[in-house]
């Protein structure tokens, strides 16, 4: 099989050139970096090809500004990452002898990584930030969802990267499910909960260790205390920008019960002048895939039929039945109950149910009955509010009076907890979570009497110093 043998040789090529150097990472990420630059429009044109309707600007700075940044942020850093960490033996009495304890940053060897359609270039060359900072080599498999992409990235790769060092893998689901199985030395996915049970359970065969970025219903929390127009504004851009497909985007919106019209009138101001038409806008995006498409129409059937006031935030009132591409417009669910699928499922799309609350203990336990999620939004000016909110929660990371914002900070880990994800990456975080952390403890050259006290036989110094270790 073609990947079995990429991964060997790969493998075979990291025993034979040992660690990379600091200056050899240095120079990769320079390739990566380079590679995004001299192929921005390239890049630009096929995402707009993919989703059918995605603008420059968008794919400008989620994509390829959003790529550079991570980038530029490990290569600046890695130098001061890779040092190694000294720690104090225990007991302390070694260490006046001459023993030392340290952590050393080792590479993993090779990194597989499985990226998503909605950010595709992000998606696999922000984690290659981390990866060839902590000197790994990788073999990537992109979404089949966004073909061109896929095929232009494995293009730019291969011009830049011997495959020894980096690797790209296109194809269906069948090639996905292969490259699952593979025995890396680690494995990043990004996707989708449901997909992801299957990666870990084929990763599970060779033992190979996970980072899972996945998704689910990130929550926002309007405060009391919240200046409303500019939550509405805030939260209406993080739902529209590429259309809601962001594992990040706001999920559903938690207002006080006597707020919720404020919202909707601020939401529909908002969203007006963001977005003045949409059909023919190409600012707005579409959704990527007709079965995509349909399934988020039918979250807002199936809340329509159930009883949902559903608002659709059409500036000109445009009739978008017939349109070129798959356009839906930004769509509040008001009322909605926990029958509904727009309440049950992550929603990846451009549709924001809006729940009223009495209480905000009401508000928090509707959180915590559900899934730990990816991202939790908190808008207010109540610090005490705000502090029960983030100790009474608990999400993969948080942000407060704004929503995604927090995983563009390089010095945050970026990851969820449970069904959201596992392990974390970005910054610092990412080198830590593809190096091995390899303990070394070196012994005192004498080999003096406590020493030797520890070896049979037996005897009255040993005895003493065991007495005083367990009584303290």
């Amino acid at each position: 099989m073609e990947m079995q043998a990429i991964l060997e040789r790969q493998k075979a090529a990291h025993l034979r050139d040992g660690e990379a150097s600091a200056e050899l990472r240095i120079e990769r990420i320079d390739r990566c970096i380079r590679l995004l630059r001299e192929n921005r429009r390239a890049i630009e044109d096929a995402l707009n090809t993919d989703f059918g309707a995605r603008s420059r600007e968008a794919t400008a700075f989620t994509d390829i500004a959003g790529s550079i940044g991570p980038l530029q942020h490990a290569r600046d850093n890695l130098r001061k990452w890779m040092r190694t960490e000294k720690r104090k033996p225990t007991p302390a009495i070694l260490g006046l002898f001459g023993a030392k304890a340290e952590v050393r940053y080792q590479p993993k060897g090779v990194v597989g990584v499985i990226s998503p359609w909605n950010f595709p270039v992000n998606l696999t060359f922000a984690p290659l930030a981390g990866i060839l900072a902590a000197g790994n080599r990788a073999m990537i498999k992109p979404s089949e969802y966004t073909p061109v992409t896929s095929e232009l990235m494995k293009t730019m790769l291969s011009g830049a990267f011997s495959e020894e060092e980096i690797a790209v893998v296109t194809g269906g689901p069948e090639i996905g499910e292969a490259f699952s199985h593979l025995a890396f030395d680690h494995l990043i996915f990004t996707g989708a909960t449901s997909v992801a049970r299957h990666v870990m359970r084929a990763a599970a065969e060779n033992l190979v260790p996970l980072t899972l970025e996945l998704g689910g219903k990130s929550p926002v929390i309007l405060g009391r205390s919240a200046d409303m127009p500019t939550a509405a504004a805030r939260v209406m851009n993080g739902k529209t920008l590429n259309a809601g497909q962001i594992c990040l985007a706001p999920d559903y919106v938690l207002a006080p019960q006597d707020q919720v019209e404020a919202f909707v009138a601020a939401a529909r101001t908002s969203v007006s002048t963001m977005f003045p038409t949409i059909k023919d806008n190409p600012d707005y995006t579409a959704v990527v895939a007709q079965r995509h498409f349909d399934r988020i129409t039918g979250y807002i059937d199936d809340a329509r039929a159930k009883g949902a006031r559903v608002i659709e935030l059409k500036p000109e009132s445009e009739d978008l039945s017939q349109q070129e591409h798959r356009k839906i417009a930004p769509t509040l669910i008001l009322d909605p109950t926990d029958d509904m699928k727009v309440m049950q499922e992550e929603i990846f799309g451009p549709v924001l149910p809006v729940k009223g609350y009495n209480t905000l203990d009401e508000a928090i336990a509707y959180v915590n009955g559900r899934d730990r999620p990816l991202g939790l939004y908190y808008f207010g000016a109540d610090a005490a509010e705000q502090e029960r909110v983030l100790t009474h929660t608990t999400a993969g990371g948080v942000t407060i009076n704004d929503v995604i914002m927090h995983v563009a900070q390089e010095e945050l880990p970026f990851g969820g907890v449970g069904p959201s994800g596992m392990g974390s990456y970005h910054g610092a975080d990412g080198f830590r979570e593809f190096s091995h952390r390899k303990a070394v403890f070196t012994q005192m050259k004498k080999d003096i009497g406590p020493l030797k006290m520890l070896r049979p036989p037996y005897g009255a110094g040993i005895r003493k110093f065991l007495d005083g270790q367990i009584k303290g």
